[in-house]
């Protein structure tokens, strides 16, 4: 009873200053929606960057020859894989689901009176597997059309859209170069990738068909290790480099002619460093609330010195100090509980508004929120202590002496 007693008195205190009570809180309100706004969108980026990597291929290892990503120095180009390797990757080592050789290359696909500039993936049916590429219609290869190298291909839907329009591709025969390719599956829509890059802008076929009849040779640029989400990747990548080097007779102290590359190290890199950075936005962000809490200080100061005469008044009809105490102390946390909430209305509001306009999802943190408001409670707690003792602590009869 006593406490809402205090309560009405110290929102009916509020109300009468309300353009004071404001401005009193402005630094809570800013604070609060600050610290959520950027923790929310720094947690939107970072499952927006998951989502990227995640497109690539779940658990994946990506094998190349070289020691980087080109050439470099002009020496000897690095030795290509072989078949033979995608076959020994696939059987001798543990963890490992499936393993798409790559050979790609630039042609021109033309459908009639229509064509479109567009890369031609020659690989196995766990490419499909690796990238995990889903089908929108039709099938992925069967067992003989892989072996025999049929002219058959899976194409994205970029691919569709520009050679079919508002046709059905399925069993629809394309040209590339002097090779005609019969349609038997056509792939879910997936949009861009992490880069930029149009993950629908493509057309796959049996790899033994690309290098019979578009290559002209069985090099292999990249194999595609799918692993296991039981097994830790960072063991089976150690096992794939042993098993590599002995198959291409790597000398022991020599480094490796090849190089891999790990889609799930580098998505917990990125998805670390994203958080890093909005942990340290969010901490940044919240020293606007210390700011906040020193204005309800100063604030509740003024009000002490406003009201002497009230407070000695109230001491002198029997008030103890508990209750003289109590409330201005809860005047200070209703500014600041006051401010919390309506920092939390406006970091759902600007969050809404910018997540669309940076392409990442939005997604209300509740924790976060939960945690911002409780901080502005204690913020008033704290720093709505002193002034609040300060009264309580007033001599009656001087305080009634006070003009």
């Amino acid at each position: 009873m006593i406490f809402r007693t205090t309560l009405v008195l110290a929102l009916r205190e509020i109300r009468r200053h309300l353009l004071r009570s404001f401005l009193t809180t402005l630094g809570i309100i800013i604070g609060v929606s600050a610290v959520v706004t950027m923790v929310t969108l720094g947690n939107g980026a970072t499952a927006s960057v998951a989502a990227q990597i995640s497109s690539l291929g779940t658990n994946l290892l990506s094998i190349r020859p070289g020691q980087g990503f080109g050439r470099g120095g002009g020496g000897p180009p690095p030795q290509p894989f072989e078949l033979a390797d995608v076959e020994a990757l696939r059987t001798q080592i543990a963890g490992v689901t499936a393993v798409a050789p790559q050979t790609s290359l630039s042609v021109t696909a033309i459908h009639e009176a229509q064509n479109w500039s567009t890369t031609v993936t020659g690989s196995t049916n766990d490419y499909f597997q690796a990238s995990n590429l889903a089908l929108a219609a039709g099938r992925t290869f069967s067992e003989a059309e892989e072996e025999a190298g049929k002219s058959v291909c899976v194409i994205g839907n970029t691919v569709a859209v520009n050679l079919f329009r508002d046709a059905d591709p399925l069993g629809q025969s394309i040209r590339l170069r002097d090779v005609s390719c019969t349609i038997v599956g056509v792939l879910a829509a997936r949009g861009q990738g992490g880069l930029g890059a149009d993950q629908d802008d493509q057309l796959v076929m049996p790899i033994k068909t690309v290098m019979r009849r578009l290559t002209g040779n069985r090099n292999i640029g990249v194999m595609q290790v799918a692993v296991d989400a039981a097994y830790d990747s960072k063991a089976v990548s150690a096992a794939v480099t042993a098993l590599l080097r002995e198959r291409r007779k790597i000398e022991e102290n020599a480094p490796d002619d090849f190089n891999i590359f790990d889609s799930k190290q580098l998505a917990d890199t990125l998805a670390g460093t994203t958080r890093t950075m909005t942990a340290l936005l969010g901490a940044v962000a919240a020293v606007s609330l210390l700011v906040g809490g020193i204005g309800i200080m100063n604030i509740m100061l003024v009000s002490v010195t406003e009201r002497t005469r009230e407070i000695g008044i109230r001491l002198a009809i029997g008030a103890v100090q508990r209750e003289v105490l109590m409330q201005f102390l809860v005047e200070a946390v209703a500014l600041s509980c006051l401010g919390g909430v309506v920092g939390l209305l406006l970091a759902l509001v600007a969050t809404a508004a910018i997540s669309p306009l940076m392409g990442i999802g939005f997604a209300v943190d509740y924790q976060i929120n939960a945690v911002a408001f409780l901080f502005s409670a204690a913020i008033g707690v704290i720093f709505g202590y002193f002034p609040a003792r300060r009264a309580a602590s007033l001599n009656p009869i001087d305080a009634l002496r006070h003009e």
